[in-house]
């Protein structure tokens, strides 16, 4: 199965649900194109839910960090919600899960770019 995506507007912050893999090639390709979009667009406050992702790979992983650099170097924050167990560990094991903020709950994520836009 390969990756999928919805994107979606919650008061300022733009959530991105990811299902299936992201791998080497179309997944990380199409992750990277959709962050771009959403810059470009002005939105900076970006939420990826890896809930439903079944795999990543270490192309996938760099992915993600270089969405976190694109998007604080344009001021924004991204911050990754509902990690899976397998993804939960292999950002323990990468030390990645320092670099990120890291939420379970949704709500409490979305709150949580107000407060640091507000501090």
């Amino acid at each position: 199965m390969s990756m999928k995506a919805n994107t979606r507007q919650v008061d300022s912050v733009t959530v991105i649900d990811v299902s299936g893999r992201i791998t080497l090639g179309e997944g990380c390709a199409q992750l990277r194109q959709l962050i771009r979009d959403h810059l470009s667009k002005g939105n900076k406050n970006i939420l990826v839910n890896l809930g439903d992702v079944s795999y990543i790979d270490s192309s996938g992983i760099g992915e993600l960090v270089s969405a976190y650099t694109a998007v604080s170097n344009q001021g924004g924050q991204l911050k990754l919600l509902n990690l899976t167990k397998k993804v939960h560990d292999l950002l323990q094991i990468t030390k990645l899960y320092t670099v990120f903020d890291v939420r379970d709950d949704e709500a409490e994520a979305i709150g949580s770019f107000a407060k640091q836009a507000g501090a």
